[in-house]
């Protein structure tokens, strides 16, 4: 799984930042190091959502937040890798 992090001004603002940590930890913590790859990008063309953007294999995915991540990394990243 592919998951490319939006870092650009507008994502930065709404947290980008905190949303990559948490991934960071989180694939750290179920030890998916060799599941996951990150990437970040620059910009997603999504600026308009609440929150922070990224793409999973390819889909973008809009409106990330610390106050949503753990029901997006388990319906998102865990579901799909059959965890």
């Amino acid at each position: 799984m592919k998951i490319e992090i939006c870092m650009g001004s507008s994502c930065h603002v709404k947290g980008s930042k905190t949303v990559l940590e948490l991934l960071r930890s989180q694939i750290k913590e179920h030890k998916l190091e060799n599941k996951v790859q990150l990437a970040g990008s620059v910009c997603l063309g999504q600026c308009k959502s609440e929150g922070t953007n990224m793409k999973i294999d390819g889909e973008i995915v809009t409106g990330i937040n610390a106050g949503n991540f753990s029901e997006f990394f388990k319906s998102r990243v865990l579901s799909p890798l059959g965890i």
